[in-house]
């Protein structure tokens, strides 16, 4: 027999608050089995049999597919539900989520009038999931002991965690609801805990706006601006944060409770983030994900289950066309997809659109940091499509192969990153965008050479990082309805965001 916690009865709430107020209870009491358990286990006590603990869930049930107040939220794509039916998700981490879940709790209310349920799921929460911040117990276990752990208590389920639902082939068997959110519980947990592995920080310093840059002089010339902003009484942002969670706070703000325990870790993680945080964490994340798609693919999956309201590219790129010059800019409005990690996830026939809102706020960042108006900005940007490639050295092909499907796409740029972006945005419901620099220009003689390279970050990468930044301030202007459009919505989309 399963060993549970105390029954919490399902409960049916009309307040949004009093909802998330009970998913909260339900969780932390899952979590609270949990972690007693395991210190037992830990101190080598017997236990009564299988330990489990299971998610909280939301579930809505609808007879129409009218809603309530189809004209405020006319411009809104999100917060309503496909049709009549049952839906419903599991949920994690109401600490981390508690503005996000409250507002989709609050629109489906608003949207179709009737009550939301909220009880315990029958989906069990992973024990490695259960443990804090500071938890290392298993570090303590005999091998023997470790390996009657994994009888005893419930380890992460790869079936209940992939990314069906995002990709449009998941199919509720008979009976099943439908889903309410793109990600269960399960795979927000596993992406929690990869982000703390990958990035060297916590996602609870996630910001909603998120740069990607594959050069470190990007993260550089970040830091740099980061620590000028904290020693600005007057700046909008108030608080630093680089990897090993090490929390500088603007000056005049006091210490919290836990910026104490950050340190610098002897060596960077593989894909170091640093935020630039605001209370509302309407801030600007950055990332230096290196080089290649893969890399691109594996931080994009894992920050998708945050909700950012955008995400933009920021990097190097080969010019393709003899007409560009070292330093220009290069805003993608398309993407050749060569990179292939996400084929399987995102058929090559899917398209990849421009998103208007992206689109004119980094038109309008590099207008505004360069203080170039009008038909001059094409002078120094050409918008066009960018082709990305998993073959960095594509020149050495035979026949000349990918140099002719790049003529054939019209493509203006090259680089390895930028349309698995664009491509896990769409996937994933983010708003994203690209704007890329010429660093070199192989197919007209121009590669780069160690002073020639030198030359150009020194000239190009402040301006380009701060046009970046100037991006995710106009797009954060513009408000967030503005921003989640339909063009990323499917024919029957989840409710929440």
């Amino acid at each position: 027999m399963p060993y549970l916690p105390t029954f919490i009865p399902p409960s049916r709430f009309d307040d949004p608050a009093a909802a998330l107020a009970q998913v909260r209870h339900i969780y932390q009491n899952s979590l609270a089995h949990l972690r007693g358990t395991m210190q037992r286990f830990v101190a080598g006590e017997d236990l009564p049999g299988h330990v489990r603990a299971c998610y909280p869930f939301v579930r809505i049930q609808t007879d129409t597919v009218s809603r309530l107040k189809p004209m405020e939220g006319a411009r809104r794509s999100y917060g309503f539900v496909a049709g009549p039916g049952r839906f419903d998700t599991t949920l994690t981490r109401p600490d981390l989520f508690e503005e996000y879940y409250l507002e989709q709790f609050t629109l489906l209310l608003q949207n179709h009038g009737v009550a939301l349920e909220v009880g315990s799921s029958a989906q069990p929460i992973p024990v490695h999931f259960s443990f804090a911040e500071s938890d290392h117990l298993e570090g303590s276990l005999s091998p023997e002991r470790r390996l009657l752990m994994r009888d005893l208590f419930d380890l992460p389920d790869l079936t209940a965690m992939d990314d069906g639902i995002a990709n449009g082939t998941y199919e509720p068997r008979g009976g099943e609801p439908r889903p309410l959110a793109l990600f269960t519980a399960p795979r927000v947990d596993y992406s929690l805990h990869r982000l703390r592995h990958y990035t060297g920080t916590l996602p609870e310093h996630f910001q909603n706006f998120v740069l990607f840059t594959n050069y470190q002089f990007y993260i550089d010339e970040f830091i740099r601006l980061g620590h000028e902003c904290m020693a600005d009484p007057a700046s909008d942002y108030t608080a630093f944060v680089e990897p090993g969670n090490v929390i500088t706070r603007r000056v005049g703000m006091a210490a919290e409770a836990g910026d104490e325990l950050g340190k610098a870790p002897p060596r960077l993680p593989q894909m170091p983030a640093y935020h630039l945080m605001r209370g509302d964490r309407s801030g600007i994340t950055m990332v230096n994900i290196g080089v290649g798609p893969a890399n691109a693919k594996t931080i994009t999956d894992h920050i998708a289950v945050l909700r950012p309201h955008a995400w933009v590219m920021l990097g190097h790129c080969a010019g393709l066309r003899q007409t560009q010059q070292l330093g220009d800019y290069v805003l993608a409005h398309g993407y050749v997809r060569d990179d292939h990690v996400l084929d399987q996830d995102l058929p090559l026939w899917v398209p990849i659109p421009a998103l208007a809102e992206i689109q004119l706020a980094l038109a309008a960042a590099v207008s505004d940091i360069t203080q170039i108006q009008g038909s001059e900005l094409k002078r120094i940007m050409r918008t066009g499509t960018v082709a990305s490639t998993d073959n960095r050295n594509w020149e050495l092909l035979p026949e000349n192969a990918p140099q002719r499907r790049f003529s054939q796409s019209r493509a203006v740029a090259l680089d390895m990153e930028s349309a698995t972006i664009a491509g896990n945005g769409f996937r994933f419901r983010v708003p994203y965008g690209t704007l890329l620099c010429v660093s070199d220009k192989p197919l007209h003689g121009e590669i780069k050479l160690p002073g020639m390279a030198d030359q150009f970050y020194r000239e190009r990468v402040d301006q380009h990082l701060r046009i970046g930044i100037r991006a995710m301030e106009l797009l954060r202007e513009q408000g967030v309805d503005q921003l989640h459009s339909r063009k990323l919505r499917s024919f029957a989309e989840v409710a929440f965001q």
